[in-house]
């Protein structure tokens, strides 16, 4: 039976797909290896190979139409057996639908489908196509990786204070109409104060690198990454300094619900001048987060755990918390990055500090 060729995925960052040019005609016979055509999609290249011999029976998709998207059908090719009958190849792979792909692509940009697919058996797994998120946060993050010079930082704070306050102010907390709490603060919102302070006292690196200049922001937006189905999202808090703990804690919430509903507007998670990474609440010691341009800076956050310390020379047990500081080094210095987390840690381990 006829085999269909359709567009595979070729690059982190496609849009539409357009087909370049056809190098064979319908009828031609069709080595493995062959060039079946050259495609393109933005800046990224791509050439449709034929992964067996045999023939270019129907081309459905004619030379310089564009639109196209991942899996739609552009060809399709005839396999004979040494008996005659159409068979796929030896080693293709089958398709999420089931059906042989006998074309491999290979792009300008990372491993083709076909480089990788041919390290599995057949049936060891189950293709899920990338969607425009995972698409996006893929190219961003790759970008970030590449182009910024990454430097950390990390800090333990001790948390018992913190944790203290936040369960009186959460015991106190007036009731709203339908009896239940006007509002609860978390760990996250209280981590969240801290950060706006911090930056809001350096303001040396609440700045953004261009090529021709240090942006030095007047205001601290933070965004907060929230795990949505698919990937996440990082909702920004605007002006945060200049915000206390309620509004701040009202704010995250209603932004957190509205970003796993989908309902978030472009403005309400674009831009910013920092960025917090939370994985406490999932057991996570630490970890080093991606720096989310044009951010300078991202703090990850772990979790609380019980330690023994050392104070007034004895010997006694707090909670701490780890944070690692993730810093552009083109615009923010190792000093002044370490004072930074100073100024934070001195907010979290004194948080009246930050009570306003």
């Amino acid at each position: 039976m006829p085999i269909n060729v359709r567009i595979p995925a070729f690059a982190s960052d496609m849009g539409a797909v357009t087909i370049v040019k056809w190098m064979f005609n319908e009828g031609d016979d069709i080595k493995a290896g062959d060039v079946l055509a050259q495609v393109s999609s933005g800046g990224n290249t791509g050439e449709i190979k034929a992964a067996a011999g045999g023939t270019l029976e129907r081309i459905v998709v004619p030379e310089g139409a564009n639109g196209l998207k991942v899996r739609d059908l552009v060809a399709v090719l005839a396999i004979k057996t040494e008996a005659g009958s159409v068979a796929a190849a030896p080693g293709q792979r089958s398709d999420a639908h089931g059906e042989p792909v006998p074309a491999t692509l290979s792009g300008s940009k990372g491993a083709s489908d076909g480089a990788v697919l041919k390290l599995f058996e057949d049936g060891s797994y189950e293709r899920v196509p990338n969607d425009g998120m995972r698409r996006t946060i893929a190219r961003r993050l790759v970008a970030s990786k590449q182009t910024i010079p990454h430097f950390y930082v990390a800090v333990d704070c001790e948390i018992d204070q913190l944790l203290e306050l936040r369960s009186r102010f959460n015991d106190a907390t007036p009731r709203a109409a339908d009896g239940l709490p006007a509002y609860k603060l978390s760990v996250n919102d209280m981590v969240i104060r801290a950060w706006a302070l911090a930056l809001r006292d350096v303001p040396d690196a609440n700045v953004s690198w261009t090529e021709s200049a240090i942006l030095k922001h007047q205001h601290v937006d933070v965004g907060v990454a929230v795990s949505i189905a698919g990937g996440l999202i990082t909702p920004i808090i605007r002006k945060a300094e200049e915000k206390n703990l309620q509004v701040i804690s009202a704010e995250m919430k209603d932004l957190g619900k509205r970003a796993r509903d989908r309902k978030l507007k472009p403005e309400e998670y674009e831009g910013g001048t920092t960025s917090i990474s939370n994985m406490g609440m999932m057991g996570v010691k630490e970890f080093a987060a991606v720096i989310n341009p044009p951010h300078a800076t991202i703090l990850a956050v772990g979790a609380g755990r019980q330690h023994v310390v050392v104070k007034s020379r004895s010997m006694a047990i707090a909670t701490v918390m780890s944070v690692t500081l993730s810093i552009d080094h083109r615009c923010v210095d190792g000093v002044l990055g370490a004072k930074l987390l100073q100024i934070f840690k001195s907010y979290i381990e004194n948080p009246m500090s930050m009570v306003a």
